[in-house]
């Protein structure tokens, strides 16, 4: 039987572990020469489309620049029943992702899926707006963020299905897990309107729809969500032609706008860029997409916030437990108790070489020096040391950004290039990417030193 220590004992013991831990770094000094700094927060595009051979299935992709895509899953979500057509996602404060999409070509429904890595989704209701009925059509709903925090979708409905003319309206969320929406409120855009998109600069919305009538897409601003609007870009404003639908934006780091369009007859994808939203550049074919995905979203998501990481050998104690090191322990990530009297095998399997990263050469991967084929990389949020496949998944799921540490001191945190939001931590001793809280646990558990390598 095991008998717990008192409090004051325990306080002290814990007091030894620090000061042993200051010992330490005589042998395993802390890395104050980093590399050459990233240029700022890393950027990743995840992009939710449906194809031209199934309006049932998603497809899921993403991107380091926002022009080469990748897929990422094929067959990513299938709803219960319907379509997946014009599926929208956003990443949610809980740290889910969501999407939102048209059920049908008639009726009053929009569906609700949700996903904690953007590869496996859970099909969460289909929300009835009250619109039009079974005769109506409702499509193309989109996510919206204000600037107060408000979530809404906006959606298109007609009141004589798919032949009658569509006008916008948007929902607004009622509660925080998004599961209970509001009455149907109209834009005040006029009928024959389809496909709003909606950003917001400075205390302006911009919506950019298609008209139905000229099958051009046009561009109106409001002070207002409910306007009134007032289109200064109409007909071939933009030069882009006609025949186009599906509009959805993304800004970029460097305060451009891109807009994404579909020229539905001819199976193409474009995009063209702007930096004030009013005047755009000639139209840039997506030739990885076209003929393939159909009216998508992007959501841009940044890594990091620059801090490099000194390369090569390396090793990395936990800020909060001292006398423990990141390694591999039958190929799975652990902070163990490891210091330069252990065996040697030990201080290699808490030794990594740190790259460039496998998926963006401005993040960093952890190579083991024992096993060089073989890297850190979170598979389902554990981490585990797996042999690199060469496929783009896996080089994401390799690649952490370095961040100033969440617990001060001259740390450092990783946060994962796949799933911003998402940091190395330990929980337990075990290796995780777990979506960051804001107490001062999950700081301590996701702050690392960048030591010189035990091996």
């Amino acid at each position: 039987m095991r008998i717990p220590l008192p409090r004051a004992v325990r306080s002290s013991r814990k007091r030894l572990v620090v000061a042993v831990a200051a010992a330490l770094t005589a042998t395993a000094a802390v890395v104050t020469a980093p590399a050459a700094p990233a240029a700022g927060p890393v950027p990743h595009y995840l992009m939710t489309a449906f194809t031209n051979s199934s309006e049932s299935n998603m497809y899921v992709y993403d991107s380091a620049n926002a022009t080469s895509f990748t897929q990422v899953r094929a067959n990513a979500y299938t709803p219960p029943s319907g379509l997946i057509r014009d599926p929208s996602v956003i990443r949610h404060t809980d740290g889910y992702y969501y999407i939102v999409y048209t059920t049908n070509w008639t009726g009053d429904t929009i569906g609700f899926a949700r996903s904690a890595d953007y590869v496996t989704w859970t099909f969460l209701r289909n929300v009835r707006v009250g619109l039009n009925g079974s005769t109506g059509s409702t499509w193309a709903p989109e996510w919206f963020k204000d600037s107060d925090g408000s979530v809404h979708v906006v959606f298109s409905a007609s009141t004589a299905g798919t032949a009658g003319q569509f006008r916008p309206y948007r929902i607004t969320a009622a509660n925080g897990d998004l599961s209970a929406w509001s009455s149907p409120v109209a834009l005040g855009i006029p009928a024959n309107y389809i496909d709003s998109f909606l950003v917001k600069v400075g205390g302006t919305y911009h919506n950019f729809l298609k008209n139905e009538t000229t099958k051009y897409i046009e561009h109106a601003t409001a002070t207002s969500l409910n306007g009134p609007w007032t289109f200064v870009g109409t007909g071939n404003w933009a030069g882009w032609g006609s025949g186009l639908e599906g509009p959805a934006l993304v800004r970029l780091p460097d305060g451009r706008w891109r807009i994404y369009f579909d020229q539905y007859g001819q199976r193409r994808y474009f995009y063209a860029d702007s930096t004030d939203l009013t005047s755009f550049g000639a139209k840039v074919e997506l030739t990885g997409l076209s003929g393939t995905a159909r009216h998508f979203t992007v959501l841009r998501e940044d890594s990091g916030d620059g801090t490099a990481v000194a390369t090569g050998a390396r090793s990395l104690r936990s800020v909060n437990v001292p006398d423990r090191y990141v390694r591999h322990r039958d190929n799975l990530g652990y902070v163990d108790p490891v210091n330069s009297s252990s065996t040697l095998p030990a201080r290699q399997d808490a030794t990594f070489t740190v790259v460039p990263g496998l998926a963006n050469a401005n993040c960093h991967s952890l190579r083991s020096v024992n096993f060089p084929d073989r890297y850190l990389r979170h598979y389902d949020f554990r981490v585990r040391l797996d042999v690199n496949t060469g496929d783009a998944v896996f080089a994401r799921d390799a690649t952490f950004c370095g961040r100033a540490g969440l617990a001060g001191g001259g740390s450092t945190s990783f946060e994962s290039y796949s799933h911003p939001g998402r940091y190395l931590r330990h929980r337990n001793y075990e290796l995780r990417v777990d979506w960051r809280t804001s107490d001062s646990a999950f700081a301590g558990d996701a702050s690392f030193a960048v030591t010189a390598p035990l091996a």
